[in-house]
């Protein structure tokens, strides 16, 4: 495939010079949501389905993008002169962003570029084709101009040009899950201080399933925002009575003792799912190291009721495929995962199960929702790479 890119490159840009390649994951969190941005753990790991970048320097400013996603789209022509988030850029403000940040550290972006870009990680399905896009462009700047950037930066300049270029609030786990994945692993990271440590994802007789609901309600943006400031009120609240620095550093008892500081119920609600979820993470963990694949599961339930019930992020159609999935034996455990309003679930599955999994949600959830679902029985991977 990527010889067929190489290939697509050079019709559209011409032969010579040095053609690079690169790769960066999408991911799935398996445990952890809506934390990353509230001082807690979260538990993603890096899949082998991501963005792919063909790429080649020019001695000019130009920057010329192809997305053999959006072929119709054709070449769209920007400048180095010219970084500045626009809405006739559609998808080309995620990359240009990630080169708005690399300049606003003082890395200077001395030529242009040719990009071809392919991602076979589904639009909309919550599984971060965006951060994945961000995280290569990171890692092509960093190699083609030999900048001298970790890949915990490259993720933080990834969430910086969401944050502050493309004006999505997200926390650091989409970006850091892209850029420091490792093949059969998940990443244990402590938000607030990027600590993070590897753990083998030893599932023995289990598959991990991704179900795409096929949906994306457009509020996502906007209430993902609303619920970031909810959050971020609660905690003033909070801290006028407690001395935290963030929800993450509170137990779920210190919650309950302090949770009357909070004046809002629905922002108490808001800041009770990011207090349990952090601490449903760190035992999720803790229950995967033992080997208690069962309890890990438990969990992976228990969040999908808080991220329905109290966070209000789940939508009817991810509620039914989560339903779903509850009822078929077999299935371990079943969540919503990203960040919400549909996308995808994540579930663990007996190997034993995972035809009746898909043949079983597969039928009655076209019945119910009148649309099919996509499933994906996914492999854990490493994080970004350059091609060799």
């Amino acid at each position: 495939m990527v010889q067929k890119l190489v290939e697509k490159f050079e019709k559209l840009y011409g032969n010579g010079g040095e053609i690079q390649k690169y790769f960066a994951p999408g991911r799935v969190n398996l445990i952890g949501e809506h934390t990353d941005y509230n001082g807690g753990h979260v538990f993603p790991c890096a899949l082998t389905i991501g963005t792919y970048g063909i790429v080649r320097s020019r001695e000019d400013r130009v920057i010329r993008f192809y997305s053999a996603n959006f072929e119709k789209l054709g070449i769209i022509e920007t400048s180095l002169d010219d970084l500045v988030p626009s809405k006739k850029a559609g998808w080309t403000n995620y990359p240009k962003g990630v080169m708005w940040a690399f300049e606003k550290r003082g890395y200077k972006l001395t030529h242009g570029l040719d990009i071809l870009i392919y991602g076979n990680i589904p639009n909309g399905s919550g599984l971060s084709s965006s951060a994945s896009l961000e995280v290569l462009t990171g890692l092509i700047i960093k190699d083609v101009f030999g900048f001298d950037v970790s890949m915990v930066e490259i993720a933080l300049i990834g969430q910086d040009s969401e944050n502050n270029f493309n004006g999505c609030n997200c926390g650091i786990m989409d970006q850091f899950a892209s850029a420091m994945g490792k093949k059969d692993h998940a990443i244990f990271l402590d938000t607030n201080t990027l600590h993070y440590e590897y753990a083998p994802v030893v599932l023995e007789n289990a598959r991990i399933v991704i179900t795409n609901s096929k949906v994306k309600h457009s509020l996502v943006d906007s209430a993902y925002n609303d619920r970031r400031n909810e959050c971020e009120t609660a905690l003033k609240e909070l801290q006028a009575e407690v001395e935290i620095q963030t929800l993450g550093d509170l137990t779920e008892q210190e919650f309950e003792t302090h949770k009357s500081a909070i004046k809002d119920e629905i922002r108490r609600k808001r800041a009770k799912h990011a207090v349990y979820e952090n601490q449903r993470a760190i035992r999720a963990v803790a229950a995967l190291q033992a080997g208690d694949v069962k309890l890990f599961g438990e969990l992976m339930n228990a969040s999908h009721v808080s991220l329905r019930d109290d966070y209000e992020v789940s939508c009817e159609e991810i509620d039914i495929l989560v339903d779903l999935a509850w009822k078929i034996p077999g299935v371990i455990g079943s969540r919503i995962t990203g960040g919400g309003f549909g996308g995808c679930t994540v579930s663990i599955v007996e190997n034993d199960a995972v035809d009746t999994f898909i043949e079983t949600i597969g039928k009655a959830y076209e019945e119910k929702v009148g649309h099919e679902a996509e499933f994906y029985v996914v492999d854990i991977g490493d994080g970004a790479y350059k091609i060799a």
